[in-house]
């Protein structure tokens, strides 16, 4: 299968709602660039799929779906230079991955890091977290992507695809592309209890278009670098979350100030993160002008929203024929 005409990149996310901090930083303020240097093929997809592997309310779902792509927009991910749509408007998706259930051994999804960790003690867990690589295996391969951005969390699964591609081509021929890993440069931003990975689920996240104050509130209370229990303490930058914000927010010397002042202890945790804060509000200040416009016109959203579904429409039908074809399913007849 010859490779797209310049590489192609597929990322998505989850609707959780609105955007956060780590999710800006990690992801989407990369997507926003690629989209302004306009050097691929970009598809970024809202995964609603994917959002389903627990317990969840449909209504609030919808919801959050529409709240982020807005959220996309504003930050730059701009419909008219990419491919934006979400995933369940294509239903080559779920389809796809069902056949690609059909080459993926138990024992590699078992070994699956975060299925591990996500099913941990609890009693009742879905088949959906279980198979939730194969789906994101079929979200990639649908569109003959080249490129994935990902993080090492999700190195993994991108792993996976990669043995699914080699898997179903030595079965079925040369249909599906080996997908590249593109490694995030960003570091991984953890919640402000410092215990794990900023999500909105946790409760430790700072919403990207919430209130200056409201910032500031959650900011000062964070967690840094729990030896240092005293303002002339020296600080371990190495463990603390502000400043692994601090080394994608602000410029590189005022991290390496930073980093002097707090192993010195001539910077206490407070004013690392009002200046942590006021680099943040540089950034926010143009998304949240953006973001109201966004809203104030949410018909403009979705109609974006379906012109992305129907370009990634055209591609996904092409592949599946030849997916089919492949596999000897279907009856080979025309159907309109």
């Amino acid at each position: 299968m010859p490779p797209p005409s310049k590489p192609r990149v597929f990322s998505g996310i989850q609707p959780s709602g609105e955007l956060h901090i780590g999710n800006w930083l990690g992801a989407v303020r990369t997507w926003a660039q690629q989209v302004a240097e306009q050097k691929e093929d970009l598809f970024f997809c809202v995964v609603d799929a994917h959002a389903i592997t627990a317990e969840y309310d449909p209504a609030e779902l919808r919801d959050r779906i529409v709240v982020m792509a807005q959220d996309l927009v504003a930050c730059g991910v701009d419909p008219e230079r990419c491919t934006l749509f979400v995933q369940t408007d294509v239903r080559e998706h779920t389809e796809l991955a069902w056949y690609l259930a059909n080459v993926t051994p138990i024992g590699d999804l078992q070994r699956m890091t975060q299925f591990k960790e996500k099913s941990a003690g609890k009693e009742h867990v879905l088949a959906g977290l279980f198979t939730y690589p194969v789906l994101m295996s079929a979200d990639i391969l649908l569109y003959k992507a080249t490129i994935v951005p990902v993080g090492e969390d999700q190195l993994q699964h991108l792993e996976l695809a990669r043995d699914t591609v080699r898997r179903y081509n030595h079965r079925f021929g040369d249909v599906f592309l080996e997908p590249q890993p593109r490694l995030s440069h960003a570091p991984r931003i953890m919640g402000l209890d410092g215990a794990g990975k900023m999500s909105k689920s946790k409760g430790n996240s700072v919403a990207l278009f919430e209130s200056p104050d409201a910032i500031w509130n959650k900011l000062k209370g964070a967690f840094t670098d729990p030896q240092r229990l005293r303002r002339s303490d020296p600080g371990r930058p190495e463990v603390c979350n502000i400043y692994t914000m601090h080394k994608v927010v602000s410029t590189p010397a005022e991290v390496d100030l930073t980093y002097k002042e707090c192993t010195t202890a001539q910077r206490g945790c407070i004013d690392c993160k009002k200046i942590l804060f006021d680099n943040l509000e540089r950034e926010l200040v143009p998304l949240r002008l953006k973001r109201a416009k966004v809203a104030a016109h949410p018909d403009r959203v979705r109609d974006a929203l379906g012109d992305g579904a129907s370009k990634a429409r055209r591609i996904a039908r092409d592949t599946m024929q030849t997916v089919r074809e492949a596999m000897g399913l279907g009856s080979g007849a025309k159907v309109p």
